[in-house]
């Protein structure tokens, strides 16, 4: 029996034909489903979860110019001040391992407005850090925290937008995870050379909480068990509120009597159980791989353009904008084109729509990627103009948004019900890549660049046979499945 995306992930499959209670359906209540919503309030919704995802990348990155001020002022070295992105990067990877299935048990919103907070709240400590194993640990937690937009946002999305029209909005929230690790240094180098690096903390701190009043104020509950569940409340409370009440029960579709500590635990095993499947394992080393090259080359860009072209804080920091420009060119000219190519393949082999037609423009980003990793290592190497060495970020940038969301989009199609788990299986180890220490440049970035050209041909193998490799390595959603 084919199963909508958007049925609930905790079906109840004991005996609904015999169950004679009303049973409850978005579809029956248009006001109320996500995708029905007027487009305004749907990005309205986008750009709170998108303002989130790209505040707590910003803050990984963000004090990078000032890593030497922070050394000097807590009486460190440079490597621990390092560690301090090290673990924030690893938990904003841990994170939606936990806060995305458990979104899909609680609902998004109520994750959003619980975690944000927090990493809100952790920004203060960080400013007022009297040693460097505080900061450290203040910042692993805030990572933690911070994840929420990163681990939820996907699965908002896919609750709001069909598939048809998922890929371009994707394109712009995503932009928050890319941007912000690149724009971090940038307002960090102002931040720093003018007001010092605990500024930085406090100006997040605005920052945050201005973000988590705009969640109290615009965001809405998305993920449809929820919204089913607080209408079966409501319904069965007027039902039986005064004498007029006729007392009727009601259900709703895909309800799950079992007891919550069960659903729970259900629902955090879903993500290891995603990624054991062979194509997210395979794309998420890829993201890995894209992830651990740019916070290589970021940690790194300081000691370049400063050691070998003489560049202040500042005018490093506006470096940053090469990989920049690149994600925004993308976004706009060849992300829409994402769902454009999966109309025309759907239209022209007359089938039901496969997530496979997301992938062929991830070949774009595989060559993208390739070809300005080795350009930008050995134009640094050989100490070339510095103009050499920023132009081939630019189309890493391109090839960085390309890889990131043809691949997301395809977790999204792959596995639509539990799309915030399908992220979060593919984000955790992208992170713990992206937290290591740096390789270095020539050889070191050179050393990503090969394992890139070993990855390279895996759009083309997933789009030729990424059915046949689903259907044999299936994966339950369902409480009840055993397979």
């Amino acid at each position: 029996m084919p199963r909508d995306e958007r049925t609930p992930l905790l079906q109840r499959w004991s005996d609904d034909e015999e169950d004679v209670r009303p049973i409850l359906k978005l579809s029956d209540h248009p006001k109320e489903d996500p995708r029905a919503w007027p487009r305004w309030r749907k990005l309205a919704n986008v750009g709170v979860i998108a303002a989130m995802s790209i505040v707590s990348p910003l803050v990984s990155s963000m004090f990078t110019p000032g890593i030497e001020e922070i050394a000097e002022d807590l009486h460190t070295s440079p490597t621990a001040v390092i560690a301090t992105t090290t673990g924030f990067v690893i938990m904003l990877g841990i994170g939606p391992l936990i806060l995305a299935p458990l979104s899909e048990a609680f609902g998004r919103r109520n994750l959003y407005l619980t975690c944000f907070p927090i990493f809100a709240l952790l920004q203060i400590p960080a400013a007022l850090a009297p040693n460097i194993a505080f900061l450290i640990t203040v910042r692993s937690v805030s990572g933690f925290f911070g994840s929420v937009g990163i681990a939820n946002g996907g699965g908002t999305i896919s609750d709001m937008f069909i598939p048809s029209e998922r890929a371009g909005v994707f394109g712009w929230y995503l932009l928050g995870p890319l941007l912000g690790p690149t724009l971090g240094p940038l307002f960090g180098g102002f931040i720093v050379q003018r007001l010092g690096w605990r500024w930085i903390f406090w100006v997040m701190t605005v920052v945050c909480f201005v973000n988590t009043f705009a969640g109290y104020f615009f965001l809405r509950e998305t993920y449809a068990p929820v919204i089913l569940a607080r209408m079966k409340s409501y319904f069965e409370e007027v039902s039986h509120r005064g004498r007029d009440g006729d007392g009727t029960n009601y259900r709703f579709e895909g309800e799950d009597s079992r007891p919550l500590r069960q659903k729970i635990a259900h629902s955090l095993s879903r993500p290891p159980r995603i990624f054991a499947q062979p194509i997210v394992a395979v794309m998420s080393i890829y993201q890995a791989l894209i992830f651990g090259t740019t916070y290589n080359i970021y940690t790194n860009m300081q000691d370049i353009y400063s050691g070998i072209y003489g560049f202040s804080t500042e005018k490093v920091g506006l470096l940053y904008l090469g990989p920049g420009t690149g994600f925004l060119f993308a976004v706009w000219f060849l992300v829409p084109r994402i769902d454009d190519v999966y109309k025309k393949l759907t239209a022209k082999h007359n089938e039901k729509p496969r997530p496979e037609f997301r992938l062929p423009l991830a070949n774009i980003g595989a060559v993208f990627i390739l070809v300005s990793l080795f350009g930008f290592a050995w134009s640094v190497e050989k100490k070339v103009h510095w103009f050499a060495s920023i132009v081939p970020t630019f189309f890493y940038g391109i090839g960085q948004v390309m890889i990131l969301n043809c691949t997301q989009n395809y977790y999204i199609d792959s596995f639509e019900s539990c799309a915030a788990s399908a992220i979060a299986a593919g984000t955790v180890f992208r992170s713990l890549v992206g937290g290591i220490v740096p390789l270095g440049y020539g050889w070191g970035i050179s050393v990503f660049g090969f394992v890139g050209l070993v990855l390279a041909p895996a759009p083309i193998l997933f789009y030729l046979y990424g059915e046949s490799i689903r259907e044999k390595f299936t994966v339950s959603y369902r409480w009840m499945d055993r397979a």
